[in-house]
């Protein structure tokens, strides 16, 4: 006789043996025991009697319990064992556990962290999981086909990240790139996404280029009635061509008073984390304006490790949006003049109002990286005394436009540019 719902939701274990058990047909049974009820189901294949277990109710109802009876019937006339098509079954579902955009995300950038910095390694697991694990996290590679991908991006595309929606899809690139590699996936969908997302449009840092301009902008910083420290990092800011980061985390172990010199330790430079480990120390020779800055902040801030301590808590450096605030206190919106676009400043007016310096030159103090012929030369040479001689004319030229004299300046001497190699 068939079992009813009632009597399986009723029935008790009787205290004896190992189970009572209870049939339904076709080769299944209820077995109800001091642990709980389980549903089971009896079957010969090639001649062996066998079980295969059909789950435990009340999770698996009795209805559930028919069907998976019916659907292991009928693999049985097809000649497969439904306890072997089963654990099968189970290790597919294990192995695509172990497949998912998540697990192999998170695969890749364990391993190529180690070749990252600090920084960007958060920065590229922070991006996924906001706005790619939420969606794609828990499907299997294999599963996640183009438009579906497409359309996670034009989440992010929709709020206004253009930037952010093309890193994302370069990094879900490296994530299926991966999973290619490990025989995760036999395809990378993002390859096929080329087009469909809108552009970047490339916005540089804002910054102030008319002399006249700089002129005000150093008049302002030069009357700042704010924080005196955070007046000399707006001050500083102009003078050394540094990026703010290096700027606001300056330390005063780094400062040498005596040869006039700013020494940047490789590891606290936007450098490739190899870079970082082998790489030389950033050189920034300091004119007598940056050193009269720095000597009235030794008065203020030399007790302790940053030059630009946080107002807070010395033990970490002035915050990232301090001298963005600052310029913003002094009427210059933020698409008019940003603490990165210092640089920028630098080097267009160099070029353009300060003739004889060559841009090798700027360039390397900018610390930027060199490419072409001439890039190897450029990476290990120092070219410390021209540079020396173009701080100090920069900021000879600053006290210029400070005073209302907009004239560009012509160097008499236009040194030669040598590339000496530092060796200690």
């Amino acid at each position: 006789m068939a079992l009813t719902d009632t009597f399986v939701k009723k029935v008790k274990f009787r205290c004896k043996g190992a189970g009572d058990k209870y049939t339904d047909g076709g080769g299944m049974y209820l077995l109800v025991n001091a642990a709980g009820k389980y549903w089971r189901l009896n079957y010969r294949f090639q001649g062996k009697q066998k079980t295969l277990a059909l789950g435990v109710y009340p999770a698996v109802s009795l209805a559930k319990a028919r069907g998976r009876r019916d659907e292991a019937r009928e693999l049985l006339a097809d000649g497969v064992d439904p306890s072997a098509h089963k654990r099968v079954a189970k290790q597919l579902k294990v192995e695509a556990a172990g497949n998912t955009f998540e697990v192999v995300a998170r695969e890749f950038h364990a391993t190529a962290s180690a070749g990252w910095s600090e920084g960007y390694a958060a920065k590229w697991l922070r991006g996924m999981e906001k706005d790619l694990f939420p969606y794609l996290g828990n499907r299997p590679l294999t599963t996640i086909a183009t438009p579906e991908l497409l359309d996670t991006l034009r989440r992010v595309e929709r709020r206004g990240a253009i930037e952010t929606t093309h890193t994302l899809r370069q990094t879900a690139g490296q994530v299926f790139q991966y999973g290619l590699q490990t025989g995760r996936c036999e395809r990378n969908p993002v390859g096929d996404l080329k087009g469909a997302l809108k552009p970047v449009v490339v916005r540089h840092y804002p910054a102030l280029l008319d002399p006249e301009k700089v002129g005000g902008l150093l008049r302002a910083i030069e009357g700042y009635g704010g924080q005196p420290v955070t007046r000399a990092a707006l001050g500083l800011s102009a003078l050394l061509l540094l990026r703010p980061g290096n700027i606001r985390k300056m330390e005063w172990p780094w400062v040498d008073f005596d040869r006039a010199m700013l020494t940047i330790p490789s590891i606290d430079m936007k450098r490739r984390l190899h870079q970082k480990a082998n790489g030389r120390p950033h050189l920034v020779p300091l004119a007598p304006q940056a050193l009269a800055y720095l000597r009235e902040l030794k008065l203020l801030t030399g007790h302790g490790r940053f030059v630009f301590p946080s107002l807070r808590t010395g033990e970490r450096p002035m915050s990232d949006n301090t001298v963005n605030a600052a310029l913003r206190r002094m009427g210059l919106s933020g698409d008019e003049m940003t603490a990165h676009g210092f640089r920028a400043m630098a080097r267009t007016v160099i070029i353009e109002r300060i003739h004889g310096i060559q841009e090798g030159v700027i360039e390397a103090q900018l610390s930027h990286g060199k490419s072409g012929p001439l890039g190897m030369a450029y990476d290990r040479a120092e070219f410390l005394d021209q540079r020396r001689e173009m701080m100090n004319v920069w900021a000879n030229y600053l006290d210029r436009l400070r005073a209302g004299d907009y004239s560009p300046l012509v160097q008499v001497r236009r040194p030669r540019l040598v590339a000496v190699e530092r060796t200690a």
